[in-house]
């Protein structure tokens, strides 16, 4: 049974997370608060397993009791955004510092947002659950573990002929705006390849997320627009809401975003990005999937390996929040190499950076 505490200065809201979660067998509200303070001394009384937690709140806010959550007690933490461009940039904030994931309140349709956020809030408090109590489960005596080993591994070389153009792509969910946070700021601003980033997130997030990330990077990083073109040196977060695609202009590359449904349900998608950079026959592909629930991915970098020209990399479970994305293409033998999440940016530079004689 996984244990939560719910923590919103609005009591409308503290009673629709409460009603919500206590429909799902494998979950049990514990508890709830008004705010940070009275949180931490819950915490410290009930000892639940995950908090949803409130980012604006008075007496103290999400951020700070977020800071101290972690500091204090390492348990996940789902923090629950509002829509504004404030709410917006406090979530990015919060999932830097180390919120295992969020949720957004309801903004339209009272009806359809509480089903979406049902659906999204308890897949989310079953994944933060189950990631403490596998903690929790995990032997006292810390022995070094061994890196997981791909069911098969494909095998590859760098092309010894053809034009030496490359493009990277990235895909990652839950637990991503650290990671991607410890990954693009090591690129080179002369990187010699576009990338092209999907992180699961909703719509206006993604702007918030490239602002951070090309504030703390050499590289440009910027939330990429439909038609424009994909340069080297250059990170386009696919925006949120949205798929995106890259393929060949008059000797270029190109950005397309469309609406487009895909079998995962993401949007973005990896698969849907992965699938049109297999198409681009004469560039070199590195591919990277890092921490996220489920498999979005693995079938994309299956038919970007059938293309050929693929260099794959998975983020290593050491370093993921959830070992899902990763796990799905390891076991699925499409997977070159296994890194952890401090040593993926050399890997990529190693790849684009190599020119052939």
């Amino acid at each position: 049974m996984i244990r939560v505490l719910v923590v919103d200065d609005s009591a409308f809201m503290r009673k629709m997370i409460s009603d919500f979660l206590t429909e799902e067998k494998q979950i049990e509200v514990i508890g709830t608060a008004r705010n940070g303070e009275e949180a931490l001394k819950k915490i410290e009384l009930l000892k639940p397993d995950v908090i949803t937690l409130d980012i604006e709140m008075p007496v103290m806010n999400g951020t700070d009791t977020l800071r101290k959550i972690i500091e204090i007690y390492q348990l996940p933490v789902i923090m629950v955004s509002s829509q504004t461009q404030q709410g917006k940039e406090c979530t990015i904030n919060c999932l830097e510092i180390g919120a295992f994931d969020f949720i957004t309140k309801p903004s339209g349709s009272i009806s359809l947002d509480l089903y979406k956020i049902k659906e999204q809030l308890v897949e989310r408090v079953i994944a933060a659950g189950r990631s403490t109590h596998q903690k929790a489960a995990a032997p006292t005596v810390i022995r070094p573990e061994p890196k997981p080993k791909p069911i098969a591994k494909p095998v590859w070389s760098q092309p010894k002929s053809g034009p030496n153009r490359h493009i990277v792509c990235i895909g990652t969910s839950t637990g991503g705006p650290r990671a991607l946070q410890k990954v693009i700021p090591k690129l080179p601003k002369d990187l010699n390849a576009p990338v092209v980033v999907v992180q699961h997130m909703p719509e206006g997030f993604t702007a918030s997320l490239a602002d951070r990330l090309n504030h703390l990077s050499d590289i440009h990083v910027k939330e990429a627009k439909d038609g424009e073109a994909a340069i080297n040196g250059c990170v386009y977060i696919a925006p949120g809401g949205k798929n995106i695609s890259v393929i060949k202009n008059s000797g270029s590359l190109k950005i397309v975003l469309d609406n487009h449904d895909t079998p995962s349900r993401h949007k973005p998608s990896a698969d849907y990005l992965f699938r049109s950079v297999g198409k681009l026959a004469d560039y070199e592909k590195v591919a990277v999937i890092m921490t996220g629930m489920g498999s979005d991915g693995t079938a994309g970098l299956k038919d970007m390996l059938a293309s050929g020209n693929v260099k794959t990399i998975a983020e290593s479970e050491e370093s993921c929040v959830v070992f899902g994305m990763p796990k799905a293409a390891v076991k699925a033998g499409l997977v070159h190499e296994i890194k952890h999440v401090e040593d993926i940016a050399a890997s990529i530079t190693s790849c684009v950076k190599k020119e052939r004689v």
